[in-house]
C-alpha cells in the first residue's frame, strides 16, 4: 500500500493556510501565532506517536520489556506474601487484534503491571495529604498543592494512593488531554482524595510511570474509555475493567525513558508555539521535522500508510509556512530514495541495470582508450537500509567524471559562456552570474570531454553537493569545483538528481568531506561513495512520483503566499484607514 501525497496535499490546499494567527500590531509586536485548538491537536498527535514507538529509535541491546513482565510477577507475588498488598483479581485477556509493536516491546494491561484500587496502612495520627478532584491534572504536588490532613480523617470513605501512584478521574476521560496524575510529594508518601478515581501502583519500578501516564493521555485510550463508560446520563463512570485491562504497549525501560525524554522536548516546542515570539516560527519547525520523521523511518509501505494517515488529519497546523512545505518536500525525496514512494514490481531486478552499465564501460574500455575509465569493485555496504530488490553501485560504476579540478581558465567580457560552481543550486541551473571565455581558449579547455543534455553537474565544495541537470544546448565550458556526471549507460539521470538531493546522500557526502568552515570533497573519495540502484522501470515511476508531488507542494507555497500578500495588503489599508 503507498500514499496518495498529491491527493491528500491538493485537497486541503484551502484550509493549510489558515491555521496560523497573523496579528497585526496586537499583544507583544504582533507575530504569528498558531490557534490554541491547533496545537491541542499537535500534543495529541506527539503522545500518541510517541507510545507507538515511532519518536524514539529502538536498541536491540536493551533489555525486553517481557524480562519487565517477570519481574512485575515477582514482585507483586512477594508483596502479596508479606500482606502489602491484595491478591488482584485475574483482568480480561488481551483482544487478539492488537497491532504489532517495535522490536523488545510487548503487550500488557494496566492490571497486570500494577496494583489497581490499592490500600494504605498508617497511624491515625500520621499527617497525610488529601487531594481534591480538582487538583487531578498531569502532576500532583502534594507538599504545595493538597490539604494536609491526619490519616484518621480521611483513610475511610475516600480513595487512597501512595507516593508513585498514577491516578485517572473516572468521570472525565473524554477530557481533550484526560484527567491522569502522578502522586509526588505527598505527606509521608500517602494520600487520599476523591472515590471518582482509579489508581494503579506499579508492583515495581521496572517501568517509568510518566510513560504509563502517557499511554492514558493518547486519544484512542481517552475515546475508547469514552465508549466504555456506564451508567445513566450525568452519572457516566469508566468501569475498572476498562483501567486495568485496556492493552497497554509496553517498551523496555530505557526506551520508556527516551520517549518521556522526547515528548518532553516537543512539548516545550508546543509551548513556544502557544507564544507570540520570534522563537514560535522554529519551535514549529522543529516539530514539523521530528513528526515527518515518523515517515521516513517507517519499516514498510503498510507501516508508512499508518503514520502518513496519523499525520494527514493535522497537515493544517503542520504546514502553514514555507519553511515547512520546504521540509515536505525533503521527506518526499527521502521517501523515493529509500523506496518507498512507489509501489514494487516483482518481476523487476536492478541486476539488468547493473549488467547494461557495466558492458557500456567495458566497450568504452576496449574503445576509447580513455585512461579515466577503469574497473572498480563494487562497494562493500549500501550507503542506508535499501529494498530488497535494489542494488547499489559506486559513483564510479555509474558515471564517467568530467572535471578540471583546481584550473580556472582566464576569463572575458564575452564569448563562450563558463559554467561554475556558482551556477549550480541545488536541484536548478542557474545561469547567474554570467561568465565567460574566449574562443581559443575554449577549444583547449575543454580537452576531458564535452558534457550532454541530461549529464549532471555536481559541486565539490563552496557549497558541496549541489546537483543539477545539464540543460544547455549552446556551446560552453566548465570551470573547477564542479564536476560533470556522464553516465556510461543507460541511466535516469533524474532519478540520480533525486537521490543526490536527498538529506540520506547528502549525509554520506558529508561524512567523507574534509575541511571545517569550507567543506569539500575529493574527486578520488567521491568515486568510490555506494548510490542506490532501484530497477529501471521503477526509477522512472519514482521520478514521475516525485515530480508530480513537487508540483502539488509549488501550488501549496504558492498558496501561502498568496494568502500572505492578501493579509499584507489589508493590513496596509487598514493602517491607511480605507477599509471602515
Amino acid at each position: 500500500m503507498t500514499v496518495d501525497i498529491a491527493s491528500l496535499v491538493s485537497d486541503n490546499l484551502d484550509i493549510w493556510t489558515t491555521a496560523i494567527e497573523r496579528k497585526s500590531g496586537l499583544g507583544r509586536g504582533g507575530g504569528n501565532r498558531i490557534n490554541l485548538y491547533g496545537i491541542d491537536r499537535l500534543r495529541s498527535l506527539i503522545v500518541d506517536l510517541a507510545v507507538r514507538g515511532k519518536l524514539t529509535s529502538q536498541q536491540p541491546d536493551e533489555e525486553p520489556a517481557a524480562m519487565a513482565l517477570a519481574k512485575f510477577a515477582k514482585a507483586s507475588r512477594r508483596k502479596i506474601e508479606l500482606g502489602q498488598a491484595r491478591k488482584p483479581k485475574a483482568v480480561l485477556p488481551l483482544p487478539a487484534d492488537v497491532p504489532n509493536l517495535p522490536e523488545g516491546w510487548v503487550w500488557t494491561q494496566l492490571g497486570t503491571i500494577a496494583e489497581i484500587s490499592p490500600s494504605n496502612s498508617a497511624d491515625d495520627q500520621v499527617d497525610a495529604s488529601f487531594v481534591p478532584m480538582a487538583l487531578v491534572s498531569t502532576r500532583i504536588d502534594g507538599a504545595h498543592e493538597a490539604e494536609i490532613r491526619r490519616w484518621s480523617e480521611i483513610k475511610k470513605g475516600f480513595t487512597h494512593f501512595a507516593e508513585g501512584d498514577i491516578g485517572l478521574a473516572k468521570i472525565t476521560p473524554c477530557f481533550e488531554n484526560g484527567k491522569a496524575a502522578i502522586f509526588e510529594n505527598l505527606a509521608n508518601g500517602i494520600g487520599a482524595g476523591t472515590t471518582e478515581l482509579h489508581v494503579a501502583r506499579p508492583w515495581s519500578d521496572d517501568v517509568n510511570r510518566r510513560y504509563l501516564l502517557l499511554t492514558m493521555k493518547t486519544a484512542s485510550y481517552l475515546h475508547q474509555g469514552e465508549a466504555r463508560m456506564t451508567g445513566t446520563a450525568g452519572q457516566k463512570r469508566v468501569p475498572r475493567s476498562y483501567f486495568e485491562s485496556s492493552p497497554l504497549p509496553l517498551p523496555p525501560l530505557l526506551e520508556q525513558q527516551r520517549i518521556v525524554a522526547k515528548v518532553d522536548e516537543l512539548m516545550a516546542l508546543c509551548d513556544a508555539l502557544e507564544t507570540e515570539s520570534a522563537s514560535a516560527i522554529a519551535a514549529h519547525q522543529t516539530l514539523v521535522e521530528a513528526l515527518l520523521t515518523t515517515l521516513t523511518t517507517s519499516t514498510d509501505t503498510a507501516d508508512l500508510a499508518a503514520n502518513w494517515v496519523r499525520l494527514e488529519a493535522h497537515f493544517d497546523i503542520l504546514f502553514t509556512t514555507e519553511v515547512s512545505v520546504d521540509a515536505l518536500k525533503q521527506t518526499i525525496l527521502e521517501l523515493a530514495v529509500r523506496g518507498k514512494l512507489v509501489p514494487p514490481d516483482d518481476s523487476e531486478d536492478a541486476a539488468a541495470l547493473i549488467q547494461k552499465w557495466e558492458n557500456a564501460k567495458q566497450h568504452l574500455l576496449a574503445t576509447a582508450g580513455d585512461r579515466r575509465i577503469k574497473v572498480a569493485p563494487k562497494p562493500k555496504a549500501p550507503p542506508f537500509d535499501l529494498p530488497s530488490h535494489w542494488q547499489f553501485q559506486s559513483f564510479e560504476n555509474i558515471f564517467l567524471f568530467i572535471d578540471y579540478r583546481g584550473n580556472t581558465p582566464p576569463k572575458t567580457q564575452s564569448g563562450i559562456p563558463l559554467i561554475t560552481a556558482k551556477n549550480v543550486r541545488m536541484g536548478y541551473l542557474d545561469r547567474e552570474p554570467r561568465e565567460f571565455i574566449s574562443d581559443e581558449t575554449f577549444s583547449k579547455w575543454m580537452s576531458r570531454g564535452f558534457p550532454e543534455l541530461g549529464d549532471l553537474f555536481f559541486t565539490t565544495e563552496a557549497p558541496l553537493g549541489n546537483i543539477c541537470l545539464h540543460n544547455i544546448e549552446e556551446p560552453f565550458a566548465i570551470a573547477q569545483r564542479l564536476i560533470c556526471f556522464k553516465p556510461f549507460g543507460p541511466t535516469n539521470t533524474r532519478f540520480y538528481l533525486l537521490a543526490i538531493m536527498s538529506q540520506s546522500v547528502q549525509r554520506v557526502l558529508d561524512d567523507n568531506a574534509t575541511g571545517m568552515t569550507a567543506r569539500g570533497i575529493k574527486a578520488a573519495k567521491l568515486k568510490s561513495i555506494p548510490l542506490p540502484v532501484p530497477p529501471e522501470a521503477e526509477q522512472a515511476r519514482i521520478v514521475a512520483k516525485v515530480e508530480e508531488l513537487m508540483v502539488v507542494c509549488d501550488a501549496l507555497k504558492a498558496h501561502l503566499s498568496d494568502a500572505a500578500q492578501t493579509q499584507r495588503h489589508l493590513a496596509d489599508a487598514i493602517r491607511l484607514g480605507t477599509v471602515a
